[in-house]
């Protein structure tokens, strides 16, 4: 198959993303230049222990998606970019996150180095694959002092050629020796995308142990959220307590939280990604709290649980949160191999059609709106029920539609359940008690040989469930 983009698109791509930003940092830089303190910082260091590590539990894995990205792309060099830094402003950055296929090719993760590169160089039976990237400074060059970019004095020392080979079981050179050519094959490519998403697919079970421990954690920042619902409703700006709550545990437990947390209390609720959080928690109103942990080996979890902050439900905040349940637990229930990935959006949604039909908030019977394209039932839930997840929280993004939402669910496969209803405060379609309540229930769920697992399950879930979590750390 050929690349998408012309060799003039290409070369640009290239240089575009070779482009480093220059940061002048004259005005902040007081290290001295003489040859005297030179020759003095150079001198003097102790012998480094060159070590070598255990090759990592992830290596093989990423060996064999090597090898079948290597089988797809048969005399083609592929060349896979880690990404650079990004800047944040003036000389400051944001934390650096590999890019996911990246890390899925190498399972090199959080410990990656910026501006690293895969690369597959084609030969007769398959690919020579080989990772470059920047080394390790000697004591020999003003670097290690002096570069706060990648200097280890500034960021820490730096792993070797021979460290990395080993940790990772690749070949490795210096980031020097790495030549592009108008021939490769990028990430600039759609159809490289689309092979590098499809290969996510169905985890391998270090990816599904990965997904279970993304779990947990992500369950122990839930239940340090409730411990602290008492002093959360105290500040005005609550919800800044609550997302702080859950990142603590998330750099805790694993490397950061997997995407920006939603801490949607009162009507924030029927914001679906309300990210601001910097609203009160006020009591008598719920809290929709849609957050995951991400994993040192970048995996994350995708949770929602819908509290009330009081530890009760009003009964109309019990009516909606129990239709969302029974929409959630009816998608669950037709999850196994060989069903079509759409059929989990359309079971949950023919528990809200019914709801909201009985409730009498449509213009049209039952029958009408699930029969017919305009789908009055959607207002108060306009998102998909479903998503796959895994290294990215939307996982597989770049998939085919034949392979995802129309695709055939298959042992291995991990993905969200999510439905929800949202009545806008605004919303005259509604009487006044259901205004402004918005309730989530997200769990991420394995497809199993038999049927599937939610992995997410001893998250209280239940309406009584979850007044019986609070009412706990209530009384202790």
């Amino acid at each position: 198959m050929s690349t998408s983009n012309t060799p003039a698109e290409s070369a640009a791509l290239v240089a575009e993303a070779n482009e480093a930003v220059v940061i002048d940092n004259s005005n902040r830089s007081t290290t001295p230049t003489s040859e005297a303190f030179t020759s003095f910082i150079m001198s003097n260091w102790a012998d480094r222990e060159d070590s070598l590590p255990p090759l990592r539990e992830q290596a093989p894995f990423a060996a064999r998606r090597r090898a079948e990205l290597s089988r797809r792309y048969p005399g083609q060099r592929l060349v896979i970019r880690s990404g650079e830094m990004k800047q944040r402003s003036n000389d400051t950055f944001y934390e650096y996150r590999a890019h996911s296929a990246f890390s899925h090719l190498t399972g090199w993760a959080t410990d990656s180095e910026p501006g690293s590169v895969l690369v597959f160089e084609p030969t007769p039976t398959g690919h020579d694959v080989t990772l470059y990237f920047r080394e390790r400074a000697g004591r020999d060059s003003d670097e290690f002092y002096a570069n706060p970019e990648i200097g280890e004095f500034w960021i820490g020392p730096r792993p070797s050629l021979t460290q990395v080979s080993a940790d990772l079981g690749l070949p490795t050179l210096a980031l020097a020796e790495f030549a592009p050519t108008e021939a490769d094959v990028t990430l600039a490519d759609t159809q490289l995308l689309q092979d590098l998403s499809e290969l996510r697919l169905v985890k391998d079970p270090y990816e599904i142990q990965q997904m279970r421990d993304a779990v947990a954690a992500t369950a122990r920042g839930f239940d340090d959220i409730v411990a602290q619902l008492p002093s959360i409703t105290d500040h005005s700006r609550g919800e800044r307590l609550v997302e702080g709550a859950f990142h603590n545990r998330a750099r805790l437990d694993g490397n950061a939280v997997g995407y920006e947390t939603i801490a949607a209390s009162g009507s924030h609720a029927c914001i679906l990604h309300w990210t601001r959080n910097d609203g009160p928690v006020t009591p008598g109103d719920l809290i929709l709290i849609d957050a995951g942990v991400e994993l040192d080996s970048l995996y994350t979890a995708d949770i929602t649980r819908t509290l009330p902050i009081n530890g009760t439900f009003s009964p109309t905040q019990r009516q909606v949160y129990e239709a969302v349940r029974e929409a959630a637990d009816a998608a669950l229930a037709v999850v196994r191999p060989g069903i079509k990935f759409r059929e989990i959006h359309a079971t949950a949604m023919n528990v809200i059609a019914r709801y909201t039909s009985e409730w009498g908030f449509l213009p049209v019977s039952l029958e009408d709106t699930l029969g017919s394209d305009v789908q009055y039932h959607r207002r108060y839930m306009v998102h998909g029920t479903s998503h796959h997840l895994g290294i990215d929280v939307h996982d597989c993004a770049q998939a085919r539609r034949d392979l995802y939402l129309e695709g055939t669910l298959e042992a291995g496969m991990v993905f969200t359940i999510e439905p929800g209803l949202y009545f806008q405060p605004d919303d005259l379609t509604v009487p006044a008690e259901f205004r402004g309540i918005g309730v989530r229930i997200e769990d991420d769920i394995l497809v199993t040989e038999t049927g599937a697992e939610n992995l997410s399950a001893y998250i209280p879930r239940t309406a009584d469930e979850v007044e019986a979590w609070i009412a706990r750390h209530n009384a202790s």
